[in-house]
């Protein structure tokens, strides 16, 4: 059994690396979202840490069998159809609860607008049964309900802003994502005007991940935003503000590194950490067809 050190010091911010057998051992704990409370309890792990991998490892399991699962809606709907609640039929079949319901009520010649509308107005809901059903699975499901989604986009613009704050205290110019959209097919998040010394060499282009940097999602990033920024823009960096995996090789494209949160802030402040279940979703409602969340 590994061993884990705890990545929090006493005053609560996180450690900024992890070697990849403890990080193995801590995902393989995250397997229900009451593991989070328990391991910030007993482990001393940074709470919002843990809900950013607890969220990956769902957001994969989900993409590897929702088509398995969605080939047996009918199977689903059945069940509803004769009593079993829409949270248990999402626990039998080990599928985020938010999915599971909107199978089910597709079944039901629910479309899926107006599936989300309901689960964005739950009150608004005429059918008792359904209303109380669809609070259940929106409080059990904390990374697709929509104060999941709003909690990971808001994770998202902190990181942003910390990045923004840092690069207008030192007066330099630069183009943000939204700047670049009309211009480019693939937009980093900042783009300097005058390249930046950083890691021993001048960057162009500066990269905000909100996650924890596991080879997975590293190997993920590098193929869809990394390598294609490198072509387009040169020498840049990538900053993951959860901490990363620091002992595996990664075959970045040269010129671009992966950067502490220290560099930008020092100590670097944690996400708050909120119960999800109270988290208000204020900018953003659930997207619709997605199976993957937002960055």
């Amino acid at each position: 059994m590994v061993q884990l050190v705890p990545l929090v010091f006493q005053c609560g911010l996180v450690a900024l690396s992890m070697k990849l057998v403890e990080y193995q051992d801590l995902y393989g704990k995250l397997g229900t979202a009451q593991d989070i409370d328990f391991l910030a309890e007993n482990l001393g792990y940074d709470k919002e840490l843990l809900l950013v991998i607890y969220t990956q490892r769902v957001v994969r399991d989900t993409t590897k069998k929702f088509y398995r699962v969605k080939a047996q809606a009918r199977r689903l709907a059945f069940m509803w159809q004769n009593g079993t609640s829409l949270l248990e039929i999402a626990r039998r079949f080990d599928f985020p609860a938010i999915l599971t319901a909107l199978m089910v009520l597709e079944q039901r010649r629910i479309s899926r607008k107006n599936f989300w509308k309901m689960i964005n107005d739950i009150d608004s809901v005429k059918d008792r049964r359904l209303r109380r059903e669809l609070d259940e699975v929106n409080r059990a499901d904390i990374v697709y309900s929509p104060g999941g989604t709003a909690r990971q986009y808001a994770r998202g613009r902190w990181g942003e802003a910390k990045l923004h704050t840092w690069l207008n205290a030192r007066g330099l110019q630069y183009e943000t994502e939204k700047d670049l959209r009309a211009k480019y097919d693939k937009t980093p998040d900042i783009l300097l005007h005058k390249p930046l010394e950083m890691n021993g060499s001048r960057k162009y282009w500066i990269e905000s991940k909100a996650t924890f940097g596991d080879p997975y999602e590293i190997r993920r990033h590098i193929k869809k935003q990394l390598q294609p920024y490198s072509d387009l823009f040169g020498d840049g960096a990538v900053v993951y503000w959860f901490g990363h995996v620091d002992d595996q090789p990664y075959s970045l494209p040269e010129g671009v590194d992966i950067v502490s949160p220290t560099f930008f802030e020092a100590p670097p402040v944690p996400f708050p950490y909120a119960p999800v279940g109270e988290a208000r979703p204020e900018d953003r409602s659930l997207v619709a067809d997605a199976v993957d969340l937002p960055e």
